[in-house]
């Protein structure tokens, strides 16, 4: 049973976000605080009621490819329908393209709920939002103009094709290529041929279409990445008065057997088979990666996001089955009869941990996507810390949703290693998360290496100022705080590259765990204040956890940061694999 975690998320939204600050500028107006509450409610209850129902049935049945065709489960079809009918999925598109320009953070929330209630099902919008944003930013007047208005809707999907058989992270050494048709009805535009793989819900007929960006090369590409241009391929061509007309020469030619995720077709599309797939190109020739970023920015973000959905799913079933599960006498009790095991310290400790790292990784989340916001109104300072707390986003909050999913199964002990409970669904759902959109590694990568020199460094050392500032009376806060301004220092002037990839992961959760703290500090003194009653039990207790708990592991972390890379190339890769 799923129940949407509406308080938190108005409490994060509040605090975090500064969502009512963001409805003072002319542009966020709307974004009241009836109006964003009546947002959080309404997604919540829709999510509880017309996709949760699906997610078991989702997982045991799964996508299937019949006859070319990508199908879901029954109830599928009728529930997207319901979405898009409601105005969901415009939440925060542009409201020139028929969007409700309402914040980022609100549009974060729909996913939240919507990823809570069908991890799998919620991959559909997260992907349409993120092609929204490339072809928003970087498209042509007539691209916005024929696409957007019915992605925006939801009434077609979006999709982002980047990966290759040959060339996974590794996009320069992508082959697909692009040759401009000169003649005929679709002279000016290009003929698209090439593989790809791993393309979430790449085919499916929920959408009346499917709107694919593609990553390929022109005929005069230079090699490498710098040779990459971006097109917009549509399942079916449509016409310039926007009505649809025939098939492309595209299609999906298998799915992916998955650890999960199940109702979410992960294809191998094949692009131009018949020499006829035709796309349009975005933006600039060669300078489709540019492009391709801002919707990966995105999806980043919303794959952050996912560790909170599957951490708050996981807590909430480990919570009912451990108070229903009765066995053995609380240990010391001069009673001794048989309790729920959520009587007994572990289990405790368990599911307090549960509950404080999906709420820490929910703090961070609408912290960043508070800071997005601010970027979006032209506040460049904050749209650069934003850019430094994607990274430990991505990375840490999809670690903790596979560490709360994992906690879930040991709470369910043996029943959660069989399929029934569910648990093992929580847990094979999230392990993709760490994984695609740029691998956990990528995402420390990028942290140490571009984010770590953001104006000159003064992006990354503000945070750390900020929080040391704030968090006062917190010392051990305080000393991560320090400690991470430190590591980024030695790291900036000091480290080679070897050093700071060797140590990018550990330093990567650090940042991510100090900035949670802070935030969730923040939130125990509003609900101190009187902000949110009905957390008035919990909040301080989760809070706490965090800073006594989750805060002294992070320091622990220091060593492995500042360790160098010598002792990993101390043994030569034919030694490890013998």
């Amino acid at each position: 049973m799923y129940r949407p975690a509406t308080a938190d998320q108005l409490l994060a939204l509040k605090v975090c976000a500064g969502i009512e600050e963001l409805a003072g500028s002319e542009r966020f107006a709307a974004a009241e605080p009836e109006m964003a509450e009546a947002i959080v409610e309404g997604i919540g209850q829709f999510a509880a009621g017309e996709w949760a129902p699906l997610n078991r049935v989702g997982d045991l049945e799964g996508a299937k490819l019949q006859n070319g065709n990508v199908t879901l489960p029954d109830g599928f079809a009728q529930a997207y329908r319901n979405y898009v009918e409601q105005g969901w999925n415009s939440m925060a598109a542009p409201a020139e393209h028929g969007g409700q320009g309402l914040p980022f953070a609100l549009g974060c929330n729909v996913l939240e709920n919507l990823g809570t209630a069908n991890f799998a099902f919620n991959l559909l919008p997260m992907l349409t939002t993120g092609a929204i944003d490339a072809i928003e930013q970087h498209g042509s007047a007539a691209q916005k103009a024929l696409y957007l208005p019915k992605m925006i809707s939801g009434e077609w999907s979006g999709t982002m094709n980047l990966t290759e058989p040959q060339a996974g992270s590794d996009l320069g050494a992508l082959r697909t290529t692009a040759v401009p048709v000169t003649e005929g009805e679709h002279a000016g535009k290009y003929r698209i041929a090439g593989t790809k793989i791993f393309i979430t819900w790449g085919d499916h007929e929920l959408a009346a279409n499917v709107i694919h960006l593609v990553l390929a090369r022109l005929p005069d590409a230079p090699k490498g990445s710098r040779g990459i241009s971006l097109f917009v391929v549509p399942k079916y061509h449509v016409h310039a008065d926007g009505t649809l007309g025939g098939r492309n020469d595209l299609r999906a030619v298998s799915l992916e057997h998955k650890l999960g995720i199940h109702a979410s077709p992960t294809c191998v599309m094949s692009f131009g088979d018949g020499g006829e797939c035709v796309g349009e190109l975005v933006g600039a020739p060669h300078r489709g990666l540019m492009a391709m970023f801002t919707m990966m920015n995105n999806a980043r973000i919303n794959v952050g996001n996912q560790g909170v959905q599957i951490g708050e799913r996981a807590t909430q079933a480990a919570v009912a089955y451990a108070m229903e599960r009765v066995q053995s006498a609380r240990a010391g009790s001069p009673d001794k009869s048989a309790v729920p095991i959520i009587e007994h310290p572990d289990v405790r400790r368990m599911l307090l941990r549960m509950k404080a790292l999906t709420e820490g990784a929910r703090a961070l989340l609408y912290y960043t996507a508070g800071q997005v916001d601010r970027g979006t109104l032209g506040d460049a300072a904050a749209a650069a810390r934003g850019e430094c707390l994607v990274p430990m986003l991505k990375a840490w909050g999809t670690d903790i949703g596979v560490e709360v999913a994992s906690l879930g199964v040991q709470v369910h002990g043996g029943m959660g290693f069989v399929e029934e409970t569910g648990a093992a669904q929580h847990y094979r759902d999230a392990r993709i998360a760490p994984i695609y959109e740029g691998t956990n590694g990528i995402q420390a990568a990028d942290l140490v290496t571009r984010k770590l020199g953001l104006e000159n460094g003064a992006a990354l050392d503000a945070l750390f100022a900020d929080i040391v500032r704030d968090c006062g009376e917190e010392a051990a806060l305080t000393e991560l705080s320090d400690t991470c301004r430190e590591i980024a220092r030695w790291m900036r002037e000091d480290a080679s590259i070897d050093d700071r990839l060797a140590g990018s992961v550990p330093f990567t959760s650090m940042a991510a765990v100090a900035v949670a703290g802070w935030q969730m500090l923040r939130q125990a003194r509003a609900v101190e204040a009187g902000a949110a009653p009905a957390l008035a039990v919990t909040k301080p207790v989760t809070v706490g956890y965090f800073l006594r708990r989750v805060v002294p592991e992070a320091l622990g972390l220091a060593a492995s940061a500042r360790g160098g890379a010598d002792l990993l190339y101390a043994v030569p890769a034919e030694a490890l694999a013998g």
